[in-house]
């Protein structure tokens, strides 16, 4: 019997707990502020807070939930920009961390840097005279197809392999010359590399913004 009154008990509680479940589902306040300015409150959003912002409590008076009202157009344009600014912004500070992350991996001392900047000089150096001394080759290797070239003037038209072998050295002296020209200029933008690097190091070592150091000017040399 005692177990019986205990099931039937326990029966009603349950009840009662399902019945209560649409109006705890009900249990909260929708306020908001109309299109025309004025506040509303409800159980449901308001036929005059369509569209707006709105905020939803729970029956103590907590905020549950804030929805945001509709963009315009305009207002939708202007945040997809400003979106995009901060990503673009975003994307900067990463690579900028990143690129202090390398340096920092790359060189434990100005002198480092230091070293690296004669290396690639010296590389740069090397390449110069390689390019100078086969241009000297083609100069001489044009100045004996040229003399060639001189035997015919006036006489039997010249030979058709000669007249190519002239035309293909002159275009061999152009890319070569090219060349000598954008490794020489090679030079200035090793020592910007460099000199952006030691400062960037400094900076990161010192505690001045990094971005602030690089975009300094370079000492003259």
């Amino acid at each position: 019997m005692l177990r019986l009154k205990i099931a039937q008990a326990a029966i009603a509680a349950l009840g009662l707990v399902v019945a209560a479940l649409p109006l705890a589902v009900h249990a909260q306040t929708v306020r908001c502020v109309g299109k025309d300015g004025k506040k509303y409150f409800g159980q449901t959003l308001p036929p005059q807070c369509v569209g707006q912002a709105a905020e939803y409590l729970d029956k103590s008076g907590n905020l549950i939930k804030r929805t945001e009202a509709a963009m315009s157009q305009e207002q939708r344009l202007a945040k997809e920009a400003d979106d995009k600014k901060k990503a673009e912004a975003a994307a900067v500070a990463k690579d900028e961390a990143r690129r202090n992350r390398a340096l920092l991996e790359t060189y434990s001392s100005e002198k480092d840097i230091d070293l690296a900047r004669q290396r690639a000089l010296k590389d740069n150096e090397a390449a110069v005279k390689e390019i100078e001394e086969r241009l000297a080759k083609i100069g001489q290797r044009g100045k004996a197809l040229q003399k060639e070239m001189e035997f015919y003037q006036g006489k039997n038209k010249p030979p058709a392999k000669l007249v190519e072998d002239i035309k293909n050295i002159e275009i061999d002296r152009k890319s070569q010359q090219e060349l000598l020209n954008a490794k020489k200029k090679e030079v200035d933008s090793i020592n910007v590399k460099y000199d952006e690097d030691k400062k960037r190091l400094i900076a990161l070592t010192k505690g001045q913004p990094a971005a602030e150091a690089a975009s300094a000017k370079p000492a003259k040399k």
